[in-house]
């Protein structure tokens, strides 16, 4: 648990302290009760208000730097989890994978990305970690996928991706 502070508002910081408006009474000196670490590097707060007394809850996120992936033809663009989501999205379409899923499977490998590297990231590694996210949720779901991503051209390709599978089922 993080220690509770004092916070005041714009221009009246003191000791380096960060700012918190109270949105009920807009003033700016509010104190945090409590302090939580919560997923994906986030941090609750709940806080009182030293003038109207009452109590809200702040959520604080670590801004990362934003990564740049390294594309096949070697050009470079901005790093977007919708990319993800788009491509997670088709792939499960009319599975029986819920939307917290995909989430989840979002933020694990964004996640990990993160953790990996710390400016540019090649596509593939995207592609394969969403790979093997799918592989461990559904079947059907990751064929779907691989078949895009790998760039099937007949079923001699997508009998060669499913061995594997059908190895892991026998076990």
């Amino acid at each position: 648990m993080l220690s509770p502070g004092k916070f005041r508002a714009e221009g009246q910081k003191s000791r380096g302290e960060n700012s918190m408006m109270c949105p009920f009474c807009r003033n700016g000196e509010t104190s945090v009760i409590d302090s939580r670490a919560s997923t994906q590097f986030i941090i609750r707060r709940r806080r009182k208000c030293l003038s109207c007394d009452r109590r809200f809850t702040t959520y604080e996120k670590i801004e990362e730097s934003p990564l740049k992936v390294i594309k096949k033809d070697g050009s470079r663009v901005p790093y977007d989890r919708e990319k993800i989501r788009s491509g997670l999205e088709k792939a499960c379409y009319k599975r029986p994978i819920s939307d917290e899923s995909i989430e989840r499977m979002i933020s694990d490998i964004e996640a990990s990305l993160y953790e990996q590297y710390e400016r540019e990231v090649p596509s593939r590694e995207i592609g394969e970690k969403v790979m093997e996210s799918l592989r461990s949720v559904d079947h059907v779901a990751f064929v779907r996928f691989a078949s895009v991503y790998r760039e099937f051209q007949d079923v001699n390709d997508f009998v060669e991706e499913l061995a594997p599978l059908r190895q892991d089922r026998l076990r």
